[in-house]
């Protein structure tokens, strides 16, 4: 018999930078391999309850034929027997939201959607998780990723799913936007099985902006002849000849752009190492 994905999950959007998203944390092992999908080139959708992990697949290939969101969803549960237990969210290219809690999902059950948004939950303590998830998606500033991380823990602190916590995931989305500019993979990081999975995966999103984000060219440093040789004596200190050398170990290679300028996040690093 299948196991539910109780959980509570916000597919959303932002238009103007082309990303796609799905935040979720539940009490199930590895959320993140079941509920969350993403295409740019289509919108994201997320598939829970007794999930039914053919909506991800199935919803994005709709998506792409150009169906709004609330076609995607009834489409995909009118062919489905088992729709009085799945919960489903989807957001296409166009922003719009849509979401569907099947009737014989457990209480608290049930979703709201909005400009660029569709949240919903199953097993939780009271609606007031998904208002939350709702009311900080639109509330808050900055990336999408950072937007759907302070609502999926605005969501927890208003309560959460009724059995507790287990997993988390963050999947984001954007053409060209992942590693090297060869993915479309802004961002998927998971924290399968972990006391807090919320938490750690803040932890996660922080350490890998800061291997693979972006310092405005405007803000990196001019290197003088004092800070160069700093940068020399600190490289060598630690075993290489190259700056190059060192950033491919620390995974910090994306950063390092030529001699006569370097990202303050690499000169940090490198001070910081013994």
């Amino acid at each position: 018999m299948a196991r539910r994905v109780s959980t509570y999950s916000l597919v959303a959007c932002d238009l103007d930078q082309g990303e796609w998203g799905v935040a979720v944390q539940s009490k199930f092992l590895a959320v993140g391999s079941v509920v969350p999908w993403a295409d740019p080139e289509a919108g994201a959708v997320a598939t829970q309850s007794y999930a039914n992990p053919r909506y991800g697949p199935d919803g994005l290939a709709l998506l792409r034929q150009g169906l709004a969101a609330s076609e995607v969803v009834q489409r995909l549960t009118d062919a489905d027997e088992g729709r009085d237990e799945r919960q489903l969210g989807v957001v296409d290219t166009a922003g719009r939201g849509a979401t569907f809690t099947g009737s014989g999902c457990q209480d608290w059950a049930g979703g709201r959607t909005g400009p660029g948004y569709a949240a919903q939950g199953n097993i939780l303590v009271s609606g007031e998780t998904v208002d939350a998830l709702a009311e900080t998606f639109e509330a808050t500033d900055g990336s999408l990723a950072e937007r759907l991380l302070a609502s999926l823990a605005a969501a927890q602190a208003a309560g959460g799913d009724r059995r507790g916590q287990q997993s988390a995931s963050l999947l984001v989305v954007r053409r060209d936007g992942g590693y090297a500019g060869l993915s479309d993979v802004v961002l998927d990081l998971r924290v399968d099985d972990h006391e807090t999975p919320i938490a750690e995966l803040r932890r996660l999103f922080f350490l890998h902006d800061q291997l693979f984000g972006k310092t405005p060219r405007h803000e990196w440093l001019r290197v003088d002849d004092e800070l160069r040789a700093e940068i020399q004596e600190r490289v060598r200190e630690l075993g290489y000849e190259r700056l190059e050398d060192w950033a491919g170990v620390a995974n910090l290679e994306e950063r390092v752009d030529g001699d006569d300028e370097i990202d303050p996040v690499v000169l940090t690093e490198l001070r910081r190492r013994p």
